[in-house]
């Protein structure tokens, strides 16, 4: 007999592939649709100002995008690169779109680690990631031409992959160093995460290889990237403004008498020193820095001989010296920057300037014509994206940087003035993760201290190396919202704490059976336990049992029957205290005797089996 095999339907893998997508999809449901609607927004950002919004510091990225010959004195090259890397596309509107799709993803990572790692409910970790996705600033910081939204989505990526592998290979380790290397040429202060992570895996006793490869990943590139900047700028390092940058933090307290300064030894030290006493200074630092005017005295010998090594090391040792000779001055400052985070408003800091560069705009931006390493900034910006417009302007050929259409702009300006994150929610928010580090004590904070640390570091850092600046906030926000989720989940309750007797289990209790990540009080290097033996029922003598006088062979009331290890009544037999009923078992049935004392608590071992079998 011949059979003929049913050809197979070709649409039956796409069908299940979209049954799937669609299961995936309404599980989701709730992340989804904010997740749309942000994207949304940004589509409306995107018409409204294109191609693209610019600060200060954008024409100096792009320099280095068009002449990536030679490193930045100022800042890494790390945005530079990428930006190098869509050159070929020659379009600002392409840089921030993608800008966008990192800003849904910081999103998505958020919401991915605390539903799937820490077990929290849909709308909970919907809630952590509302600010990333709508909040009016964090929209407008993707959409500028800066490094901020690629250095966020590499600090929250680095910190997801090491809360979501509770084991680490070395491999993956090797990973984790190469975001980090990129994270620190992105933005220099990304460099002391790599401490940061380091000491996270010594809390969690993880293997000397895996830690070992990370810090070599790490390290190659950024001593790379170091001994590219000496070959041409003659020292060894990343930069030639970070002792500048310190200098302008210490300019508004700085006293050359207290700092005994002598002009005859120290004559780099003494033209350094501002005229005007501390009293009359200007509130901004960054007026002794940035501006060429008089009395800023890091300007003295002009301004192409700002950021060279010589200069830089010079404001360094001049900064360090005002630091150790005026240490309460200098806390003083650094605790005034640090708690103008948390404010409910925005007050316009360090300058009105500054602050517009942070706001959706009714006006077009005409590129400023600076100098930059070989042309000018607008030019480098039209060799880079030749579809920006031109207009005469005064009898000059200006290129326009954004151009703004409405009513797609105005709708932008009127959602920033309603929708941002105050300040003091942030401070809230870390207020939150604080409380779940202290809770956690007895295990130095568990998983969420090293995204409450990196979040608290973002706004601890500026602070106390630079100065004050709103876009320095955001970074930390999808951190802090993570870490308070973290610490939210259980309701602070103490980690691993037992069930009262008598009481149900409650979702993310010892004896849940979807307990939270940071349940698990293992170190990497321990071993795997398994659940505990159930302890064997106690026979009671023959005197206190009335047996049937023809038993059945196999029945309960058979002398010789042992019933099921764990089970609390049975002939013949003694509860054990602390043992779990058995549904079905003679005890669960109505009319059944249950012995004098005896308890229907779940037993410290089943939930310890429980907890332990979940926790990976």
């Amino acid at each position: 007999m011949v059979t003929a095999a049913e050809l197979p339907r070709l649409d039956e893998p796409s069908a299940a592939r979209i049954t799937r997508l669609w299961a995936f999809l309404r599980r989701h449901r709730l992340f989804v649709a904010f997740l749309a609607l942000a994207f949304a927004l940004r589509l409306v950002t995107m018409l409204g100002y294109g191609p693209a919004l610019w600060f200060n510091d954008s024409y100096e990225y792009v320099s280095g995008a068009v002449n990536p010959d030679r490193p930045s004195a100022l800042r890494p090259n790390g945005y530079s690169f990428w930006l190098l890397l869509l050159r070929p596309l020659h379009s600002f509107a392409l840089v921030t779109f993608v800008q966008h799709l990192m800003g849904l993803g910081i999103a998505v990572l958020v919401y991915a680690l605390l539903r799937k790692k820490f077990g929290l409910p849909g709308w909970g970790a919907t809630l952590a990631a509302v600010p990333v996705l709508f909040d009016a600033y964090q929209i407008q910081l993707e959409h500028l031409i800066m490094s901020d939204t690629m250095f966020m989505l590499l600090v929250v990526g680095v910190i997801t992959l090491v809360l979501w592998h509770r084991k680490m290979s070395w491999r993956l380790g090797a990973v984790v160093g190469l975001l980090l290397a990129l994270t620190a040429l992105t933005r220099s202060i990304g460099l002391p995460i790599l401490a940061l992570v380091v000491v996270y895996m010594l809390v969690k006793r993880t293997g000397w290889k895996t830690i070992t490869a990370m810090v070599t990943a790490c390290a190659l590139p950024v001593l790379g990237y170091m001994a590219w900047f000496a070959s041409a700028h003659g020292n060894f390092a990343m930069t030639n403004s970070d002792g500048a940058i310190l200098y302008m933090r210490t300019a508004l307290f700085a006293d050359c008498k207290k700092m005994a300064v002598d002009p005859r030894k120290e004559l780099e030290l003494a033209l350094l020193c501002i005229s005007a006493p501390p009293s009359e200074r200007d509130f901004s630092g960054q007026k002794y820095l940035w501006w060429a005017q008089n009395g800023q005295r890091f300007h003295a010998f002009g301004v192409g001989s700002t950021f060279t090594p010589e200069m830089n090391q010079a404001a360094g040792t001049f900064a360090k010296r005002a630091i150790l000779s005026q240490p309460l001055d200098y806390l003083a400052i650094v605790a005034g920057d640090f708690f103008r985070a948390f404010h409910w408003g925005r007050p316009r800091f360090p300058d009105a300037n500054t602050y517009r560069q942070y706001e959706f705009l009714p006006e077009n931006k005409i590129l400023p014509a600076w100098a930059s390493n070989r042309g000018s900034t607008d030019t480098d910006a039209l060799k880079y994206d030749p579809g920006l417009r031109t207009a005469l302007i005064r009898g000059k050929t200006s290129v326009i940087g954004t151009e703004v259409h409405d009513p797609w702009g105005v709708f932008m300006q009127g959602y920033q003035r309603v929708v941002r994150l105050p300040g003091i929610v942030l401070g809230v928010l870390l207020l939150i993760g604080l409380a779940g580090v202290a809770v956690r004590w007895r295990k130095l904070g568990g998983p969420l201290l090293l995204p409450w640390l990196a979040s608290f570091g973002l706004i601890l850092a500026p602070a106390a190396t630079a100065e004050f600046d709103y876009r320095y906030l955001l970074p930390a926000v999808p951190l802090a919202c993570m870490a308070a989720a973290i610490a939210l989940r259980r309701g602070f309750a103490r980690p691993g704490s037992m069930a009262t007797p008598g009481a149900l289990p409650t979702p993310g209790s010892a004896v849940d059976t979807d307990p939270p990540a940071d349940t698990d009080p293992l170190p990497e290097s321990a071993p795997e336990s398994g659940p505990l033996p159930e302890p064997s029922p106690l026979p009671v003598p023959s005197s206190m049992t009335t047996p049937d006088p023809l038993p059945a062979p196999g029945s309960a009331a058979d002398p010789g029957f042992l019933p099921a290890s764990g089970s609390m009544t049975g002939p013949g037999f003694l509860p054990v205290p602390g043992s779990v009923t058995v549904p079905g078992s003679a005890a669960g049935r109505p009319g059944s005797p249950a012995m004098p004392g005896s308890s229907i608590r779940p037993s410290s071992e089943t939930a310890f089996a429980s907890t332990t079998a979940s926790a990976e």
